[in-house]
């Protein structure tokens, strides 16, 4: 990692929560239409890449509002793997990190405060992230180095330390993959991302 001054470090602070506002506003302002046909573009991109790497275990999140893969995401995911493989799915913890659930359909969905839809079923502990060969992740950008700019909160950054060596991909709108992002020492890098327009991408 670099070595970051307390100046580098407020800069590079500064720089992304003015990004995080600008990217926020594209997605808002984003049609209808257009969502659905970036979420079914990504879900195809998505689907080649697990028949190539063929994950026995795989993580990934609920998608809301605006962003890409769209809400229905988990099931596609669910149908896209093994018949034996297994979908886990993030819950935000009191501190911001996260535990993980199997994903066992859209009735196991439960509602939180944040409005995020998170599992309800058993808890198998933050580092069950390190069984996945794939985790797929949100963002609000990325760039060509792997940076990964999400909305703040580090808990990505934490769950990405437990990975090994998992193939890690965000999913993004087309124009979010961008040249270079402000990046601080505990920010953790993506090898690949998915774009509607770009398919499966490899960064980094």
């Amino acid at each position: 990692m670099p070595d970051f001054s307390d100046q580098d470090e407020f800069a590079a602070k500064a720089g992304k929560t003015a990004l995080r506002g600008r990217l926020l506003a594209a997605r808002r302002a984003l049609p209808e239409e257009s969502r659905r046909a970036a979420a079914g573009r990504v879900r195809r991109a998505l689907g080649d890449l697990i028949a190539a790497e063929r994950p026995a275990v795989a993580t990934a999140y609920v998608p809301v509002g605006a962003e890409p893969g769209g809400a229905g995401l988990p099931d596609v995911l669910t149908r896209l793997l093994h018949p034996d493989g297994t979908l886990l799915l993030p819950v935000l913890l009191p501190d911001l990190d996260l535990d993980w659930a199997e994903y066992a359909g859209p009735a196991s969905l439960t509602p939180t405060a944040r409005g995020l839809r998170e599992p309800s079923g058993r808890r198998r502990g933050p580092a069950a992230v390190a069984d996945a060969q794939l985790v797929v992740v949100p963002a609000l950008a990325v760039d060509r180095r792997g940076v990964r700019l999400g909305r703040g909160g580090g808990s990505y950054d934490r769950a990405l330390a437990r990975c090994g060596s998992a193939l890690v991909v965000a999913l993004l709108h087309d124009g979010e993959l961008v040249g270079e992002l402000p990046a601080e020492p505990h920010d953790r890098r993506v090898q690949g991302v998915i774009t509607p327009a770009g398919g499966f991408v490899r960064v980094g």
